[in-house]
């Protein structure tokens, strides 16, 4: 599967009380460029009438973040079967390239409508790969 980047800045709202990037922080930026990255590769009419949710996450914090950091997010799907897709999240230091942080995400697409479970097409596992 094809990968999906960005780089983010630690800001002093992302901080915690030892002055570390919060694992609450974390948590949302997995949720941030997830979102993104179906967003990004999926077009609008195939968005429509379904959604994702998260089953799971499984973290591993590795090293600490602190204030400017600049952090180099990257995504991709590691699998996909029936309703369920597992998403990677890495995160590394730009400047050391140190692992600060990896998960492994369950997400489950359901119909916007129902919300159901639904199986992931070919066409949706699909915009995953042509990147």
């Amino acid at each position: 599967m094809q990968s999906y980047q960005k780089t983010i800045t630690v800001q002093k709202d992302d901080l915690d009380d030892l002055d570390h990037v919060n694992n609450v922080r974390y948590v949302q930026w997995m949720q941030d460029i997830s979102k993104e990255h179906w967003v990004t590769v999926a077009p609008e009419e195939m968005r429509n009438g379904i959604i994702w949710v998260v089953m799971t996450h499984h973290i591993t914090y590795k090293s600490a973040a602190v204030l400017d950091d600049v952090i180099e997010m990257r995504t991709y799907i590691q699998k996909s079967r029936g309703a369920v897709s597992v998403r990677i999240v890495e995160m590394h230091n730009k400047k050391t390239k140190e692992l600060l942080v990896k998960s492994s995400t369950e997400w489950c697409l359901l119909n916007a409508e129902t919300l159901k479970p639904t199986r992931i097409s070919q066409e949706i596992k699909d915009v995953f790969l042509k990147m």
